[in-house]
This record gives C-alpha cells, structure tokens and sequence, in this order.
C-alpha cells in the first residue's frame, strides 16, 4: 500500500484513488459549462420567437379567410327584419321573503 506522500506525487490526493481535477481542468470545465447554459438560452429564445411567429401566421391567415364570412355575416344583421313581438331588457330585482333561503 501507497503512503500519502507517494499518493501525492503520483498525483492522487485522496484514498480512494481518483485524481482531482487542476485548477485549469476546473475552469475548463467551467468555461464549457457556461458556453453550453448559453447555447441552451439562445436556442430557447429562438424556439419562442419561431413559435410566435407561426402563431401570428396562423391568426393572419384564419383572419384573412373568414374576412368574406364575417362580411356576409353583417350584411345579413343589416338587412335582417328585427324580430317581432316586444322586447324588454333589463334586470330583475326580488325581495326575499323572511326567513325563506333561496
């Protein structure tokens, strides 16, 4: 078995064997971390504004073709008779009785 010191210039700092990373290993690792979280936002925001764009595509274009149904649509309200018999519109208000619960 390996003392400590001879651990320690075959570069192993710990029993079980597994050499630590360097100080460049760390912050290599730390650079590609950081280059690939930044990779990942830009790719969701990109993703977002392609998805937006289709759906703002989508409501133009169902927009432009019932432009012709919402056209005839009026023209028929405007030319309709109005409806016949008496119209009333409004709100009711009733009084409860006493210790009734409705």
């Amino acid at each position: 078995m390996l003392t400590n010191d001879e651990l320690h210039r075959l570069g192993v700092h710990s029993r079980s064997g597994i050499r630590q990373p360097g100080l460049l290993a760390r912050i290599g690792a730390a650079a590609i971390g950081a280059v690939v979280l930044a990779g990942a936002f830009m790719v969701s925001v990109v993703m977002l504004a392609l998805v937006a764009a289709v759906g703002l595509a989508g409501g133009l274009y169902l927009w432009w073709r019932t432009r012709e149904l919402r056209k005839q649509l009026r023209e028929r309200m405007r030319n309709q008779p109005p409806p016949e018999g008496r119209i009333i519109e409004g709100e009711v208000i009733r009084d409860s009785e006493p210790g009734r619960r409705y």
